[in-house]
């Protein structure tokens, strides 16, 4: 036998395994659970660990560093607590918490870190890495608001335009149609993905029920809005990590759009709650409170959130040079996108001035103020003129429709101050009579039924007939069938001298002419 083993042929197979070990020690930093509860972990050992990095426990749970203190680190969890004892070991994964984005997630429903809840199994395609938190682009990087963003709502788009690159607060008490006006907007966008122009969609629902979220995806799908919109839900059973994290999962979507030279919506429904979920970790991880024993960074949380969206420059090569962009998208940025923000607010019995509501209005471009009284008149949706502005105004609206609705807001605000005062007294001088009856008109006018979304050219018809007083002669109750009347009109005999003119930006003689005429004969008919 021995004379079969040759010595140089071992020592060649030993010297040949040898040379393919690494001696390199492969170490990952790891640390253990000191305490855990509530959502939170306290962490011993772990010396490197970087303030939002992703940390993994053992049966996958993943958390994000949150407190660095002298000898431990506080993190919260972004799954059960029952599932985290004390002693368990904890590794960093040496990343910022970020979210995989891609085209994949259109019409999908997902949880803030990127994880399908619709059962339709895991997104596919080319996803990128986007983090969580990133620094919004300097204002070289940006450019005015110039571009509207239709919201399809006649009360919104005439008096309290939107943008593409705006930031407009929805806020008013509960059950007054604040994601009524969010949903629209979405489902209004059907037409510009049509045309080949989406704005795509990112509905954030945080500490909402399921089953509301459900409805919500239902209603969406309904109106074949979901082949442009993504749905991010941290429901009210999530984590308190979740509900914080979730807004900024949708900042993180509609910057990888916005980046990418594409135009997209985010809808943060609603902020009170994420609010409330970032105070309920603050305090468990002991941080000082403040007034409502919010902690002092909670106006620091909404306006790093709002200040990423943004209309980018329309230059590439300024573009390009966009200040924290992450390394996935190195390469791929693309001139001119815009990111669009409705944030909503809940405010308790009407009250604007409580803490979280001044904030977000202090923050935004502008805010939408829906009022439980003009809701319950049937004023839906309950717009409250009042107090409602657009910081962007005509800007942000197509000459047409800035033309015909300029003196609107301040026509039914001054309506909303006679009619206040004239409740009282019976007998009233002619001009006032006549600003009455045109207001109510108008408010009649501005009525819409929900989840019926109009096109622009329609809307600026409508408008016309109303501040031109074309309908001092129609029954107030019989407005809304003027209005259907006078509008299928148009779209039978009017289409291409009308309706498409006024689409393209202009109103001119011809247009106003065979407005008025259109105008006498419906009034006449009803």
């Amino acid at each position: 036998m021995s004379d079969k083993i040759k010595v140089s042929e071992v020592s060649e197979v030993l010297r040949m395994q040898l040379q393919g070990i690494d001696t390199g020690v492969q170490f990952d930093e790891v640390g253990t659970v000191l305490q855990v509860g509530d959502g939170v972990v306290r962490i011993y050992g772990l010396q490197n660990a970087e303030a939002n990095e992703l940390l993994e426990f053992e049966n996958g749970i993943q958390a994000i560093v949150m407190n660095l203190e002298e000898d431990n680190v506080g993190a919260v969890l972004l799954g059960p607590s029952s599932d985290i004892k004390e002693g368990d070991t904890v590794k960093r994964m040496k990343r910022v918490a970020s979210i995989l984005v891609g085209e994949g997630m259109l019409g999908r429903v997902i949880n803030p870190i990127g994880e399908a809840l619709d059962g339709k199994g895991k997104i596919t395609g080319e996803l990128l890495e986007m983090p969580f938190e990133r620094k919004a682009p300097g204002v070289i990087y940006r450019q005015p608001v110039n571009q509207p963003l239709q919201t399809g709502l006649k009360a919104i788009d005439a008096m309290i335009p939107i943008g593409r690159g705006q930031r407009e607060l929805i806020i008013g008490d509960r059950q007054t149609g604040k994601t009524s006006i969010a949903i629209d907007t979405i489902i209004n966008q059907r037409r510009n993905f049509d045309e080949g122009d989406p704005v795509y969609c990112i509905y954030v629902a945080t500490g909402q029920k399921g089953s509301t979220v459900a409805n919500i995806v239902q209603t969406l799908r309904e109106h074949n809005a979901l082949d442009y919109t993504i749905i991010v839900a941290a429901n009210a059973s999530d984590p308190a990590a979740l509900q914080y994290y979730a807004p900024f999962a949708g900042a993180a979507i509609g910057e990888y759009f916005r980046d990418t030279g594409r135009h997209a919506l985010v809808i943060y429904d609603d902020l009170s709650k994420q609010a409330v979920a970032y105070r309920e970790v603050s305090l468990i991880l002991r941080r000082p409170s403040g007034r409502e024993a919010y902690p002092g960074d909670i106006f620091y949380l909404h306006s790093r959130l709002l200040e990423r969206a943004a209309k980018i420059i329309n230059q590439q090569e300024v573009a390009e040079q966009m200040n924290d962009l992450p390394e996935s998208l190195k390469g791929k940025v693309k001139a001119g996108g815009s990111l669009t923000a409705l944030p909503v607010i809940e405010t308790q019995a009407g009250d604007v001035s409580a803490y979280i509501p001044t904030n977000v209005i202090s923050i935004t471009d502008g805010q939408i103020f829906l009022d439980t009284d003009l809701f319950n008149q049937g004023n839906r949706p309950a717009v409250n003129v009042g107090i409602s502005v657009s910081r962007v105004g005509g800007n942000a609206q197509i000459k047409a429709m800035k033309k015909v609705a300029g003196t609107l807001k301040i026509d039914q605000a001054q309506f909303r101050e006679l009619e206040a005062f004239t409740q009282f007294g019976s007998d009233m001088d002619a001009v006032t009579a006549m600003t009455i009856d045109k207001g109510q008109k108008n408010t009649k006018l501005l009525v819409q039924p929900l989840h019926k979304t109009m096109p622009v050219e329609k809307q600026v018809a409508v408008l016309y007939c109303g501040t031109q007083g074309l309908l001092s002669k129609v029954p107030l109750d019989k407005v809304a069938d003027f209005e259907k009347e006078f509008l299928n009109t148009l779209e039978m005999l009017h289409q291409k001298d009308v309706l498409d003119v006024i689409k393209g930006g202009k109103i001119d003689e011809n247009v106003t002419a065979i407005l008025e005429k259109v105008a006498e004969d419906v009034a006449r008919r009803i």
